[in-house]
């Protein structure tokens, strides 16, 4: 069982400059929202990247609801650094009326939700296409199926590069969202 630290302990804490506060969600959740002095390395990252420097601080770990905390706290434990999770995550955090950090401007819609809403359009409108005009339309739906296997296997989606690219996501692009991000179908 991962050790927890409840949304008011962490504030003490953080207050007291006795914690450092890393955020495991992706860019686009941290731009959206954000705890004040919450550091971001996304969970795909966890394992490969500097942490910061503790210096005698606790090491709290946060996402949006404390299930990737706790998968981010098990991989910081492999690695030697102890660390505990922010328990219920943001939400919870949120949930007890403490403050979080967010933009001015309206965030576009996240680059994952981008990617699953281009896959559904393009995989219909091929096999809509295959089905009334010609079969070799069929090429469409399996070229994206291909995409999303490399992107599983690889953790790099070229769509999701793609989009971030777009004008509509340079709040994203600020702060490096879609470099190397995986593409993920969300349930």
């Amino acid at each position: 069982m991962t050790a927890t630290m409840t949304p008011a302990e962490t504030r003490r804490r953080l207050s007291e400059s006795a914690a450092v506060l890393i955020d495991v969600r992706e860019p686009d959740e941290h731009a959206a929202e954000r705890i004040d002095g919450a550091r971001l390395i996304p969970l795909g990252t966890i394992d490969r990247v500097p942490l910061p420097a503790a210096e005698g601080r606790a090491v709290i770990v946060h996402c949006k609801s404390g299930r990737r905390s706790q998968e981010a706290v098990s991989r910081l434990t492999a690695r030697g650094v102890s660390a505990v999770s922010l328990e219920g995550g943001i939400e919870a955090w949120k949930a007890q009326g403490l403050p979080v950090v967010a933009p001015a401007t309206k965030m576009p819609i996240p680059i994952m939700r981008q990617v699953q809403i281009t896959v559904g359009v393009l995989s219909l409108a091929g096999s809509a296409l295959a089905w009334w005009v010609s079969p070799l339309f069929i090429a469409v739906p399996a070229f994206l199926g291909a995409g999303l296997l490399f992107a599983g296997v690889t953790g790099t989606c070229g769509l999701a590069m793609l989009l971030s690219a777009m004008p509509w996501n340079a709040p994203l692009r600020a702060i490096g969202a879609g470099g190397g991000k995986a593409c993920a179908v969300k349930v």
